[in-house]
């Protein structure tokens, strides 16, 4: 018998005509059996189909080993291929096989080309190691049962396989920017998915929401991440799979593409293979379907070469997974409360019922079902074994993307290490599609073509540090290689390329704008027709960057690519059609509090037609806004302005009073508040700034959960004011030490500073002593509460207090302080004069540390300190009161570790009832007690036996 070696040199040319149309199951079934390298792997996905498979065979037959790997794959994939090529892994891979070759099989939609008669007396059979045909023996598509399903089932799978292997990526032109590789498997970086608490304001910017969920659970890395080949794994006491699970995201942050990975990994046979065949279905497509229909006439339309075989698939349903994508995008109204249809998949009802059907599982209930949704759709919990969220990228996730998005791996790292140093890039990069977004902006100022950061002859610009100059060299970037065609040269004048599409800019934000007030993203070709907004456009200038066409079959609809790219095109047109500062007031009371405008002749002025409870999903819209008005008073939108603006000058300082009044006479709700600190950081004009910041007396984003790009901006805008910060409440913000470090410069002036569960540790102990260290200090009362501040945290604090002369209040309740932390306690406090209350419950500083709070007690008799619940029945009470709202607000309970602090509640309780048996203060401890100890079981009952962390 020849060697597999021989084999694959002689059949070499043969084997190449029968796989090249599709390598990429035989490609990776190589790299999985270890007979490519992954890098070896990778660098063939990029090369054309017959190139990859003849350097994939160059590599295999350079030693029997791998030829004879080589072989076992290859009668592994056979059912991707063509009836040819099963036929002569028949011949050369199973003639010590003993059992009847199968007959053959017909393919209704390609004839065989004959290639069988080819292989006669050309080479003596090779044969599989006993143990590969044990393995095919033993695999069920090679029973009796299956035979009937083979070859649909391997034309499905090569369908999808080629449907979802590249990554659609919005073109990047020609520069270095650009990456041909858009397989799925180069450009894919893995998502942060977690449970959900299915909490959500609806009013609130999709943006917004996630930056507070990802404030809430990302900075103490409390939640159970799971991967999305793992949203089916067994779950909980029952260890069962859940059967029905809702995936949840923002736009943009990656659940298509997840889903498509899923679709990929299961098609090629790698992930989810105890599904024998999987139905991804999307809701856009959904909607062209008017007259009743059966989930049979449904599938069997869509997956045509699948008709004859759904019977036999129906007959096992528990094999069948549904992937249902983009819930949010159905036209049709889902009745989640009538009551439960007796159906099966040939009843025919509107598809509406259908997939509610599906989906609540009256409709074969045995099958498994995968829903993606918005935020903002109602999908209820109660109908899903398991809810997920998607949260984007983690850290490492954003240096993969960016490492993966160029091809010059130094311009990658530079790219990276500039978002790192960037506030708002660096919170803005989580999202899979702003990441791109970035990544498109910054090829402008740090190719290889442009190594000196600043000197963008193309742009005019510094790289950008704002979220608006962001989207600004994003959309300059598509105008330059879609608009121009890649005509224009990086010397052409940057007025001069905004002059060639101010025709069609102009066109398109206006049907932005005016569609963002009425929050409708999907337009028909009828909309874009009452905008002059020609389709046949979108495909032969830059639109098609910005307006991508989303067809499926017959239906046609369009939509930007993101909802950002539509606030920001609204916001440019906003910027240049508004030409006076009372049409700019005018517009920003309509934008920000819903005042309608009087009379104008201004275009973004006319006509508005404005929710007031859709306010809070503009703030992004109006932080763009002030970005681009910013750069149309530098002069950065030349070439598209109608006509000159009136008074620019004095257009900073009559902003700077407009916002000074905000401030001053109204009061902003929490959301309010901080959103206008954003539109003054992205003005970045000192002379509104510098008038507004005075104006802040007191902040208060309690329980707002912020991030560290927010943090940024309160700090931009109080650097600007001078005086004192009567109180800033952070508590509840989880804030962490990044944030905490960026608010550092300010925290000095604040008289009330409340940072009460914010996921601090002993580094923003050291940060903050360093703040009442200093000869500015003006803090007076400073709530540390609920952090994990540690012993090593806590001494730090005493030495600061040491010397200073301005706490009069600290509350340390539940720090983590340990016998350990009070060493120095005696030594510091006592030379302190100032402090006046120290509150230091919930921490186990055992009986030295008590022993010691005596001695100080003794040295400072000004000096109240509360060590125990039970010494103080306002502190009771307020800790009661502390329970009832974590009881009435779950978000609470998941926001920061309150299971932790609730157990260290317990503990010092315990120690307290030790100490004092009766009175009205040991009878509200022991109510607090019995209340703790329900709250901490529903938890645990909520989250199938964990408590919530």
């Amino acid at each position: 018998m020849n060697s597999a070696q021989h084999l694959l040199r002689s059949q070499r040319d043969l084997l190449l005509s029968l796989t090249l149309d599709h390598p990429a199951p035989l490609l990776r079934w190589l790299r999985d059996a270890e007979v490519l390298s992954p890098a070896h792997y990778l660098s063939l996905l990029e090369r054309s189909p017959s190139n990859a498979v003849a350097q994939a065979m160059e590599m295999v037959c350079a030693t029997e080993e791998s030829s004879q790997r080589f072989l076992q794959v290859l009668s592994e994939v056979q059912d991707y291929y063509c009836r040819d090529l099963q036929l002569w892994v028949e011949r050369h891979c199973r003639e010590g096989v003993s059992k009847p070759a199968p007959e053959p099989l017909k393919v209704e939609e390609k004839k065989p080309k004959g290639f069988a008669k080819l292989f006669k007396g050309k080479s003596k059979g090779f044969t599989l190691t006993t143990e590969a045909n044990a393995k095919e023996q033993l695999k069920p598509s090679r029973s009796l049962k299956l035979a009937n399903l083979r070859v649909p089932i391997s034309a499905h799978k090569t369908t999808l396989l080629k449907r979802t292997e590249q990554l659609k990526c919005y073109s990047e032109g020609e520069g270095v920017a650009s990456n041909s590789a858009s397989h799925i498997e180069i450009r894919y970086t893995d998502l942060f998915v977690t449970e959900d608490d299915d909490f959500v304001d609806s009013s609130k910017h999709e943006y917004f929401d996630l930056a507070s969920r990802r404030a809430r659970i990302y900075v103490h890395q409390a939640c159970q991440r799971i991967r999305p080949c793992h949203l089916l794994d067994p779950q909980g006491k029952s260890g069962r799979p859940p059967k029905r699970v809702k995936v949840k995201g923002i736009a943009g942050i990656g659940k298509s593409v997840a889903v498509q990975r899923l679709v990929y990994e299961w098609a090629i046979g790698k992930n989810m293979r105890e599904f024998k065949c999987i139905f991804d279905l999307r809701f856009r497509e959904l909607n062209l379907i008017e007259a009743p229909l059966s989930l049979f006439e449904l599938l069997g339309e869509r997956f045509r070469y699948l008709k004859e075989a759904l019977p036999d698939l129906f007959n096992s349903p528990i094999s069948l997974l549904f992937i249902l994508d983009g819930l949010d995008e159905f036209k049709f109204t889902l009745d989640w409360n009538s009551p439960d249809k007796n159906i099966d998949f040939r009843s025919k009802v509107p598809v509406s019922e259908l997939m509610v059907a599906l989906i609540k599982g009256s409709l074969l209930p045995e099958a498994s079902v995968i829903l993606t949704t918005r935020p903002s759709t109602e999908a209820p919990k109660r109908f899903f074994q398991r809810c997920c969220v998607v949260l984007g990228f983690e850290e490492d996730q954003v240096k993969e993307y960016t490492t993966k998005f160029y091809k010059d791996g130094k311009v990658a790292e530079k790219v990276y290490d500039y978002i790192l140093n960037n506030d708002s890039l660096f919170v803005l990069s989580f999202i899979p599609l702003y990441c791109y977004i970035i990544c498109t902006a910054m090829a402008e100022f740090f190719s290889s073509e442009n190594p000196d950061v600043g000197d963008s002859k193309s742009l005019d610009l510094n790289p950008p540090r704002t979220v608006s100059e962001v989207y600004f060299c994003y959309l300059f970037t598509a105008i330059k290689h879609h608009a121009l065609r890649g005509s224009a040269e990086r010397s052409t004048p940057r007025s001069e390329v905004l002059s060639l599409a101010k025709q069609q800019l102009t066109k398109l934000g206006k049907l932005a704008y005016e569609n963002l007030l009425q929050k409708k993203i999907m337009f028909s070709r009828a909309d874009l027709e009452k905008y002059d907004v020609t389709p046949a456009d979108l495909q032969s200038t830059f639109l098609c960057q910005i307006l991508q066409p989303v067809k499926e079959e017959t239906v046609e609809m369009f939509s930007f690519f993101h909802l950002t790219v539509q606030e920001h095109l609204a916001s440019l047109y906003c910027a240049i059609n508004l030409f006076s500062q009372e049409d700019i007031i005018q517009a920003l009371d309509l934008w920000c509090f819903g005042l309608r405008p009087p009379s104008s002749t201004a275009a973004p002025l006319k006509n508005t037609d404005i929710n007031m409870d859709q306010l809070e999903s503009l703030q992004m819209f109006t932080r763009f806004f002030f970005g681009m008005l910013r750069a149309r008073l530098a002069g950065q939108l030349d070439g598209l302005e109608v006509s000159p603006m009136e008074q620019g000058d004095g257009i900073p300082t009559r902003l700077g009073l407009w916002f000074q009044e905000q401030f001053k006479d109204m009061e902003l709700k929490n959301h309010a508040s901080l959103n206008l600190l954003h539109c003054l950081m992205e003005f970045h004009m000192k002379e509104a700034t510098s008038l507004a910041a005075p104006e802040i007396k007191k902040l208060c984003l309690f329980k707002m959960k912020l991030s560290v790009v927010d943090c940024a901006a309160m700090h931009y805008v109080l650097q600007f004011s001078r005086h004192k910060l009567q109180e800033l409440n952070l508590g509840y913000s989880n804030i962490g030490n990044r944030g905490l470090k960026r608010l550092l410069p300010i925290l000095h002036r604040c008289e009330s500073l409340y940072l009460r569960y914010n996921c601090l540790d002993r580094q923003a102990a050291i940060l903050e002593s360093g703040v009442l260290k200093s000869n500015e200090c003006q803090v007076k009362k400073l709530f540390m509460c609920g952090n994990n501040l540690g012993p090593d945290g806590v001494l730090e604090l005493w030495n600061a207090l040491e010397h200073n002369t301005t706490v009069e209040e600290l509350y340390l309740d539940i720090t983590g302080i340990t016998e350990r932390g009070t060493e120095n306690i005696v030594h510091c406090l006592s030379k302190n004069k100032a402090l006046k209350t120290l509150t230091i419950v919930g921490n186990d500083i055992g009986e030295v540390g008590r022993a010691r709070l005596r001695e100080l007690e003794k040295c400072r008799p000004g000096l109240r300190i509360i060590a125990n619940f039970v010494d103080d029945l306002g502190l009771l009470q307020a800790y009661l009161d502390w329970v009832e709202e974590i009881r009435a607000d779950r978000d609470q309970m998941d926001s920061v570790k309150n299971a932790d602090a609730l157990q260290s509640v317990l503990r010092g309780l315990q120690v307290a009832e030790e100490q004092v048996e009766t009175g009205e203060n040991t009878e509200k401890a022991k109510e607090l007690k019995k209340n703790i100890l329900e709250l901490l079981e529903s938890s645990t009952n909520l989250t199938g036996g964990r408590h919530v962390m």
